[in-house]
C-alpha cells in the first residue's frame, strides 16, 4: 500500500484547504482511512477518520470545520479544511489500516493501529 498526499501549503487564518491523499495498492475491501496532524513538539494526533462502511469520526478541535471523504474511483481521500486557525498548523498525514474492523471512533486517537502511513504534507495557518 502506498500513500500520497498533496495539497498543504500556507494559508491565512479564515481560509481553506483540500488535501488529498493518492492510494494505491489498497485490495482489501474492509479498510479505514484517516488523517492525522503532528504539530513541532507535540504529539501525532487523529483529525478525521473513516471506515469502509462509510462512517466517519472527526476529532472535538475539527468538527465542523474539516471534512473527510473519498472518491473510489480516483482511488483518493481528501480532508476539506475550512476556517483554518494558527491552531491547525501541523504536517498533516494520512494513514491507511485493514484486517478486523474497529469502530471508527476507536482508530482515530490509536495512531499505532494503522499500518500504512504517506509521507506527509505541511499546512502553515498564519494570523
Amino acid at each position: 500500500v502506498q500513500l500520497v498526499e498533496s495539497g498543504g501549503g500556507s494559508v491565512q487564518a479564515g481560509e481553506s484547504l483540500r488535501l488529498s491523499c493518492a492510494v494505491s495498492g489498497l485490495t482489501y475491501s474492509r479498510y479505514s482511512m484517516g488523517w492525522f496532524r503532528q504539530a513541532d513538539g507535540k504529539g501525532r494526533e487523529g483529525v478525521a477518520a473513516l471506515n469502509s462502511d462509510g462512517r466517519t469520526s472527526y476529532a472535538d478541535s475539527v468538527k465542523g470545520r474539516f471534512t473527510i471523504s473519498q472518491d473510489n474511483a480516483k482511488n483518493t481521500l481528501y480532508l476539506q479544511m475550512n476556517s483554518l486557525n494558527p491552531e491547525d498548523t501541523a504536517m498533516y498525514y494520512c494513514a491507511a489500516r485493514t484486517g478486523v474492523r474497529v469502530a471508527v471512533t476507536v482508530i482515530l486517537f490509536h495512531p499505532y493501529l494503522f499500518g500504512y502511513w504517506g509521507q506527509g504534507t505541511q499546512v502553515t495557518v498564519s494570523s
